[in-house]
Parts: C-alpha cells; structure tokens; sequence
C-alpha cells in the first residue's frame, strides 16, 4: 500500500506570519546570542581601558564618537529586550499570563518598553 504524505514540500518561512509572542519569542533568543557574541569584545575594551590613562582615554573616545554611540545603544536595546522578555517568558512559567490576550498585550508591552527604556538611555547619553 502506498502511502501519500500531505506534507508541505516547500515552506516558504518568510510568507508564514508569526503571532505577536512568537515574534518575541525568537527575538529573545536572537538578542541572547548576540549578547554572548558580544562578551569577548566588551571584555577586551574594559581590559583595555584598565591599562593605563592613555588607553582608558582611546577607549572613551572609541565609545563617544558616532559609530560607538550607535554601537551602545544597539546594545542597550539588546539587553533590555532579552531582560524584558525573559521576564515575560519566567511569568509564562509560572502561568501568570497566559491567556491569550494577556499573553499577546504582555508580548507589545516588552517591545513598547524596550525601545522607551532605550529612548530614554539615549537621551541620558546626550
């Protein structure tokens, strides 16, 4: 007997429209491998700049040119999305918000949040 699978043969990942809460979901993990990608060099700037004056001088100047202040606030933005979502993702553990419409407004207030925390980290920067 043969046996036919209805299986999709191609599944076009970018026409798939994910829910608000899988969206951040993938988000947190993603600004989580960046932020681990980002520990060798942020380590190696903080040794940097314990060296002597000169070199903590180079690093403020590396930090507060354009590139470098852009450089910080993509990284701000990374860590309070992953801190604001993991949050959400430990309350969804404990089944503190789980329904679906607590779930989808708690997904947009992570991100809403993110970016007036980051807002407002740029602001205190200038």
């Amino acid at each position: 007997m043969e046996h036919i699978s209805k299986r999709p043969v191609y599944l076009n990942l970018f026409k798939i429209r994910l829910p608000i809460g899988g969206v951040v979901s993938i988000l947190h993990r993603v600004t989580g491998v960046f932020l681990v990608l980002l520990l060798p060099p942020a380590i190696y700037l903080l040794q940097q700049s314990l060296q002597s004056a000169a070199t903590f001088e180079s690093t403020v100047r590396i930090l507060g040119s354009l590139p470098g202040r852009a450089l910080l606030l993509i990284v701000t933005w990374m860590f309070v999305q992953h801190l604001y979502s993991g949050i959400r993702h430990l309350l969804l553990d404990v089944d503190i918000g789980v329904e679906r419409t607590t779930a989808r407004r708690s997904a947009w207030l992570t991100l809403v949040v993110s970016v007036v925390t980051l807002l407002l980290i740029g602001l205190w920067m200038t």
